[in-house]
């Protein structure tokens, strides 16, 4: 497979998940972190648009998955409206662990332990390759805006900002 450094055991479980499903990759892991969007993008050289950041939200105590775009930030009210709930805060660190998995800035858009509710910023579709994490800081892989939406069964939503 195109890309396929030695990966840390998480991130090998997530790129076979990956793989089995389709998915071609590339998968890259460094040395720095890729925690955050701009560390990602400075890491992979690509726009920090291009990185499909995996943010899970407590939407009346369900946790629920933002797929968007590294550029831009989840409007909780516009997500409140969305996803039907009353209330919507971000989840803390042991809630994204416990509903995915994996740790904040790691978080992989497939391979949680159980099925939750995602949403994707359909800005990430003007581009043809995004970058997401896979399954720890350090990691990444390739994909496009609609293998995401397949793979996540995610529900495209807009997150730029009104005008």
């Amino acid at each position: 497979m195109e890309g396929m450094p030695d990966l840390h055991p998480s991130a090998q479980r997530v790129a076979d998940s990956l793989i089995a499903r389709g998915v071609r990759g590339p998968f890259r892991q460094f040395d720095v972190s890729t925690k955050s969007s701009a560390d990602a993008a400075a890491a992979l050289g690509c726009d920090v648009g291009q990185i499909a950041s995996c943010l899970v939200f407590m939407v009346d105590d369900e946790p629920v998955v933002v797929v968007k775009s590294g550029a831009l930030r989840v409007d909780t009210a516009k997500l409140r409206e969305v996803a039907k709930g009353t209330a919507v805060r971000q989840a803390s660190p042991g809630e994204v662990r416990a509903a995915t998995g994996q740790p904040i800035g790691g978080v992989s858009p497939t391979g949680w332990p159980n099925s939750l509710r995602v949403f994707i910023d359909d800005s990430l579709a003007q581009y043809d390759l995004v970058w997401s994490a896979c399954g720890t800081p350090n990691a990444a892989f390739a994909t496009t805006y609609d293998e995401l939406r397949d793979l996540t069964g995610a529900i495209p939503i807009s997150l730029r900002p009104s005008s």
